[in-house]
């Protein structure tokens, strides 16, 4: 299955599950009632809620997939090839963990908003994937179980913002620039999550593209690893960190400005899309 959360014509946030078609989307209502990813997960109720109205993809207005995560948690360098182009983290035994906030996060199809504050936004094209069983210090061998979907996310950074100290958190946390969507996908639905690649297009051009196989902590490492020091919950999301291809890595850097698009494709997740404002 495909769940998205969004808006619907009169504007009430709700959620739904695209059709086999790809052209349309079913909402899904918990006693006639609108519901929302967390809660549906929260309550194990995702599979069991009832269909309502058919709608046009051209009828909707994509939500962030998870509006009000209680946690998100970023990796950071966690391939190889963004570490040395950075020349971070080399020989580090443990992930880089670092948070983001559910204020900013923006949907598919919304802009990304370059902040006055600096013209030096990056993309960060990552892998996400939602919890959808509660754990802690949940082992390895059964991480896979907890997980409701994955999705695709763009973790675009204020880079000097994030460089006024050795914590990220400023330079990750500005109003609308934590791109997620656009739609949770079910693992049923991917036949190889190793092989897919995780990319990044601005502008049409490409600019990050490795496989979910070179990730340095594997998925079932962080998921252990992340819920033995927070509990994990239903609804909760953990960004996988960026291939290397960074903005600020290159000669000269390249920084997203108002009127760019930049894409996030995660093979057969799908592709999140999203327009660069500046703010105003």
């Amino acid at each position: 299955m495909k769940y998205l959360s969004f808006l619907r014509p009169d504007g009430q946030a709700t959620i739904g599950r695209l059709d086999h078609a790809g052209d349309s989307i079913i909402e899904l209502l918990k006693n006639n009632e609108p519901s929302d990813l967390k809660s549906a997960l929260k309550d194990n109720t995702l599979g069991q809620l009832s269909e309502g109205k058919t709608y046009g993809l051209d009828e909707i207005r994509f939500l962030p997939l998870i509006p009000n995560p209680d946690k998100m948690l970023c990796v950071g360098l966690n391939y190889k090839s963004h570490r040395e182009e950075t020349g971070l983290g080399k020989g580090s035994v443990y992930p880089v963990i670092f948070t983001r906030f559910s204020n900013t996060l923006v949907a598919h199809g919304e802009p990304i908003i370059l902040p006055a504050a600096s013209s030096k936004l990056d993309y960060e094209g990552e892998l996400a994937l939602v919890i959808s069983k509660a754990g802690r210090a949940i082992s390895e061998e059964d991480a896979f179980d907890h997980i409701a979907g994955f999705s695709c996310f763009n973790d675009a950074s204020v880079r000097d913002w994030q460089r006024h100290a050795s914590q990220y958190t400023p330079g990750k946390n500005f109003p609308a620039t934590g791109g997620f969507g656009p739609y949770l996908v079910t693992p049923d639905e991917i036949d190889d999550l190793q092989n897919q690649h995780v990319s990044t297009r601005l502008n049409n051009e490409l600019v990050q593209d490795q496989p979910i196989s070179d990730l340095i902590f594997p998925i079932p490492y962080l998921i252990n690893y992340i819920s033995t020091f927070t509990p994990l919950e239903p609804g909760d999301v953990i960004v996988t960190g960026t291939p290397g291809g960074v903005g600020a890595a290159r000669t000269p850097p390249l920084w997203m400005k108002a009127g760019d698009t930049v894409e996030v494709n995660v093979g057969e997740i799908g592709t999140l899309i999203n327009p660069v404002s500046a703010e105003t």
